[in-house]
């Protein structure tokens, strides 16, 4: 049984930075590429950053692009998501998802197929 699971989420002020971190079991977690996701109460759920297999490629929303970094460490089948300079706007539940595949990414939810619960990120204005 293959189980999601995000943590680190939490309350902090604009400007600030934040980890957030995501664990994965039941599959073999170097196989496939990796994404963080985030929805905000009333909008649709955006994607945020991707990670291919071995890290060899990474892409980012336009949204967060220079402020935030994905990465992961295989050893630990962890998938982290740095955010810095965070903002107001950034506030949302933040999720992890498992791709289909390894060797690209994408944006697109629906390539998905493993989803944790998700964790809150709360930046006040």
């Amino acid at each position: 049984q293959v189980q999601v699971v995000e943590s680190g989420g939490g309350l902090v002020q604009a400007g600030g930075s934040l980890r957030v971190s995501c664990t994965v079991s039941g599959l073999t977690f170097d196989n496939y590429a990796m994404a963080w996701f985030r929805q905000a109460p009333g909008k649709e759920r955006e994607g945020l950053a991707c990670i291919t297999r071995r890290s060899i490629s990474t892409y980012y929303a336009d949204s967060v692009e220079g402020r935030f970094t994905v990465s992961r460490d295989d050893a630990k089948n962890t998938l982290y998501l740095q955010m810095n300079a965070l903002k107001p706007e950034d506030t949302a539940m933040y999720y992890c998802a498992v791709h289909s595949e390894g060797n690209w990414c994408s944006l697109r939810p629906q390539t998905y197929y493993y989803w944790g619960q998700g964790t809150q990120v709360t930046v006040p204005s």
